[in-house]
């Protein structure tokens, strides 16, 4: 009896290529949509979970004569991904909506619905890959070896439980690779962009999202510089993210960044680029894969944000759910919220949520 692998497809070329290649390995596959958010359909093309990408799914499931879904995750992605998104703006720190979305939403409540309807595997088009070293009894997360598709960032929270029962089958690929093949099929997204953007802020403007979606008014108060002399007037606290420099409609002697935001005086204080560098950070949520605690000081590589290139560092895990990282060098604008990744060469050795 072949096993059974539900495929989650947003309607892009990565999903529906995974689609086929679990075909091709023998499973009995099922097709899956998720309904996230209802997005502005004139602004869809540049993201994910617009009525145009689930008919593009629905097609290719088709082509490929294997059932499709649609399941209506509204609730949970308003509370666990939408949500967390806001409180962070509204606490001063920098939401990373994609690793909620996995962490809750496709590892989290879709794999849980898989297991209740007894599918044997969870299947994405991530560009990572998932190994089992008989050594460690353990299930590793790996990088994809084209770096600039490479998402194993984004995926670091996945669990034993998860990474056992979840196939990335383009973890090998390059993305023209994945393309060919498509063509080859005839899918009808084989040259459809890439999404680029948060699903539910289509056009990019996350603080006009973030007081329509409330109806909040953030109001305006002072920028300062680290000696709190007044620079100007900010439009709302939400508005802003550390290391930023274009927008804040100042006309100032020298180029000045966002360094924190005060948010019981309403201020954002500002300081020269050299200021923004750091060796230290911590971090909290903490989600270890190749081990389940960091015993002694370990020597890492490590990224703050998506796009960086790792950095080498030492790390330190203080308790269940906290570590501290020491950089060999100082890095630029690390911000409260976002991820950090640790690495031993290809493989992730886990993560947290920077403190």
């Amino acid at each position: 009896m072949s096993k059974k692998a539900l495929i989650a497809m947003s309607g892009g070329v990565d999903s529906s290529v995974a689609a086929y290649l679990m075909m091709k390995r023998g499973y009995d596959c099922t097709g899956v949509t998720l309904k996230l958010f209802d997005n502005d359909e004139s602004a869809a093309e540049k993201t994910c979970c617009s009525l145009d990408d689930t008919e593009d799914a629905r097609s290719v499931c088709l082509k490929l004569g294997i059932p499709h879904y649609v399941y209506n995750f509204k609730d949970i992605f308003d509370e666990k991904v939408i949500g967390r998104f806001i409180d962070a703006y509204e606490t001063g720190a920098t939401p990373n909506p994609c690793i909620d979305c996995n962490r809750f939403i496709k590892f989290g409540k879709l794999f849980q619905r898989a297991e209740e309807l007894g599918f044997d595997c969870v299947v994405t088009g991530h560009y990572a890959s998932v190994e089992y070293s008989e050594n460690e009894n353990r299930y590793l997360l790996k990088k994809a070896p084209d770096i600039t598709k490479d998402q194993s960032y984004v995926l670091y929270s996945l669990t034993q439980r998860q990474l056992a029962k979840t196939v990335f089958p383009l973890g090998e690929m390059t993305k023209e690779q994945v393309r060919a093949l498509a063509e080859e099929m005839g899918f009808i997204n084989a040259r459809k962009h890439d999404s680029q953007d948060i699903c539910f802020v289509p056009d990019g403007d996350y603080a006009r999202f973030i007081e329509e979606y409330t109806g909040k008014i953030y109001p305006e108060g002072d920028f300062v510089d680290e000696s709190g002399n007044v620079l100007g007037k900010h439009r709302g606290i939400i508005r802003y993210t550390v290391g930023q420099r274009k927008g804040l409609g100042l006309a100032l002697p020298q180029p000045m960044y966002v360094k924190e935001k005060n948010l019981e005086e309403n201020k954002v204080i500002l300081c020269p680029n050299s200021e923004l560098f750091s060796r230290e950070l911590l971090a909290n949520y903490l989600n270890l894969i190749a081990f389940d605690k960091i015993e002694q000081p370990l020597r890492v590589s490590a990224r703050v944000r998506y796009n960086q290139k790792e950095q080498p560092a030492t790390v330190y895990q203080l308790d269940d759910s906290t570590i501290r990282v020491v950089f060999d060098e100082p890095q630029r604008a690390i911000s409260k919220g976002q991820a950090v990744v640790l690495y031993d060469g290809d493989y992730v050795l886990g993560g947290g949520t920077i403190l």
